[in-house]
């Protein structure tokens, strides 16, 4: 085997390295590459092969990054699939509902801002050769020890080590984007404990079988004909949900997230989470069960905690956390490539600002910049923290799901995805104005949170929580219908109505709810201040 010394010289020293080689370590080195190509880029991997992971289904704002700043749009067209949308079902109490029965809700067709569901492994795989051909250098099977940061403008240092080879390496940037491992994180203690409990376990299936060629006619017909099968697939009930995702090539990712005090009642040894205790627990939901009879497991991981935060994620000497080396929230709308497209966005830029010594005349404007993204990151985590934590038990109602889901989308299109498109993240003076009143969007939230609870605690009183699960189908989102002319500068004077809107629909359907009412009842619309006092939306 050649020698580290050997394959990247004896005294390496480079712009940025990057420790990881999942999506956003390749992600960032392709920008980097594509943004600043006379920088000098390593990444280095410490397995020799790419294995499966989860986080396959993209969202739009990570679709867009993945499309416009790396050009990806090609290779995700002919080897990756696209996604058709997010896809609620809803089940019975007993779990024994079929497929054809349970309430439904998902578009009819692709989404016009595209998306894609990835198999992690072939992705990585195809992002690490080209980064190599576009001239990174690319170490695999190694591990990255006993990093020592710089405390001024020398660069930082580590051991890589491979086996009993190692080599001593200096990089004026260094990035950790080596997930859950958090080389840099755990050595910092940037790491934070989250309050949201959800534990997780998925694997990937052969032989799963296609919803779209079963069932009667009028299954199919109910959504014109689309491929729910492209969609991610969400089975939903009170304190969990299962997903199922295709990854091509015959292989379906199909997972459990579920709050941890449902977890111990389900099998209080922990043993759901085992290959076996899987199986038992998939099968036990019928319409499930059907979807994999005959299917193979072909293999299974998990996690305890899936949610967790982090002090900081950018540093003035040099220093950076992406992806799940940072934070992670939740699988729920599936928020983790959203998260690192922002990341490496902001990082690509404080990079290039550096490479260009915009900030050597006056160090202080450098850090406010790092200060004012680490704000912008931390303001994201929390507010998307908030669409999760204690709203678990909404899922398994299509009735308080409904409203959920139709609140969350509106917020995502028009307060996340809305100024992302317009580049608005990158925008100090936008990012100024917007950290200057994220106390009044993290109320609205929290208000929405406490009206939805409220509901869910009327409805269960009642014996009325599973009573729309079955026979319904909602398939046209306001949201979604608006996303047409997102990122045009007329969406973007509209986007504060349009949430406005969707405050005011929101409320009064949750209402009614309350209020039992057969049919919808007139309201007048609260302005937009009284969403932002974090008052009680109740009359």
């Amino acid at each position: 085997m050649v020698s580290l010394a050997q394959q990247i010289g004896v005294n390496p020293q480079f712009d940025v390295a990057i420790i990881g080689g999942g999506l956003a370590g390749n992600l960032l080195a392709r920008h980097l590459r594509r943004h600043c190509p006379k920088l000098s880029l390593a990444l280095f991997e410490r397995c020799e092969q790419n294995r499966y992971k989860v986080g396959e289904s993209t969202v739009e704002l990570a679709s867009h990054y993945m499309v416009r700043r790396l050009g990806l749009s090609r290779y995700l067209y002919q080897h990756q699939l696209p996604k058709n949308g997010l896809r609620f079902f809803f089940d019975n109490n007993t779990c024994s509902a079929s497929l054809f029965d349970m309430s439904e809700m998902g578009t009819y067709g692709l989404p016009l801002i595209p998306s894609f569901q990835l198999d992690r492994g072939r992705m990585e795989r195809y992002l690490l050769e080209n980064n190599r051909h576009a001239g990174v250098t690319l170490v695999r099977g190694a591990r990255v020890r006993r990093v020592s940061l710089s405390e001024d403008a020398a660069p930082h240092r580590f051991m890589l080590q491979r086996g009993d080879d190692q080599l001593r390496v200096k990089a004026r940037w260094l990035v950790d984007a080596s997930g859950r491992a958090g080389v840099l994180a755990k050595q910092l203690r940037w790491r934070e404990p989250e309050s949201h409990a959800v534990s997780a376990v998925w694997g990937r299936f052969s032989g799963v079988k296609d919803m779209d060629d079963m069932g009667p006619p009028s299954f199919r017909q109910r959504v014109r004909y689309t491929s729910r099968g492209l969609s991610t697939n969400h089975f939903c009930y009170p304190g969990y949900w299962i997903w199922l995702i295709p990854l091509g090539q015959g292989v379906t990712s199909v997972g459990v997230v579920m709050a941890r005090g449902r977890a111990r009642a389900w099998h209080r040894d922990g043993g759901w989470r085992s290959e076996a205790g899987f199986w038992q627990f998939l099968r036990r939901h019928r319409a499930v069960a059907s979807l994999l009879e005959g299917a193979k497991m072909l293999d299974v991981r998990s996690y305890g905690q899936a949610a967790y935060g982090c002090k900081q994620y950018f540093h003035t000497r040099r220093f950076a956390l992406i992806g799940e080396a940072a934070s992670f929230t939740d699988p729920l709308y599936s928020p983790g490539s959203d998260f690192i497209a922002l990341s490496n966005d902001l990082l690509v830029d404080l990079i290039a600002r550096d490479e260009a010594a915009d900030f050597q005349p006056n160090a202080t404007l450098y850090g406010e910049r790092v200060a004012l993204y680490n704000r912008f990151m931390r303001y994201r985590f929390l507010g998307n923290m908030r669409l999760y934590r204690g709203l678990y038990g909404l899922l398994g109602s299509y009735e308080l799901f409904r409203l959920k889901w139709s609140f969350d989308i509106a917020c995502y299109y028009n307060l996340w995805l809305e100024p992302y498109l317009a580049d608005q993240h990158l925008d100090a003076r936008y990012l100024t104005r917007l950290l200057s009143q994220q106390s009044l969007e993290m109320a609205a939230l929290d208000s929405f949170a406490a009206l939805f609870t409220q509901l869910q605690q009327h409805l269960e009183r009642g014996g009325r929580y599973y009573r729309g699960n079955l026979g319904q189908y909602l398939g046209d989102f306001e949201a979604i219908a608006a996303s047409a002319t997102l990122g045009s500068p007329a969406s973007r004077r509209g986007a504060l109505r349009r949430t406005h809107g969707s405050f005011n629909r929101v409320r009064n359907q949750a209402l009614d709810l309350l209020a039992d009412a057969a049919q919808p009842v007139a309201r007048t619309p609260l302005p937009m201040r009284d969403f932002l006092r974090g008052r009680s939306l109740l009359p």
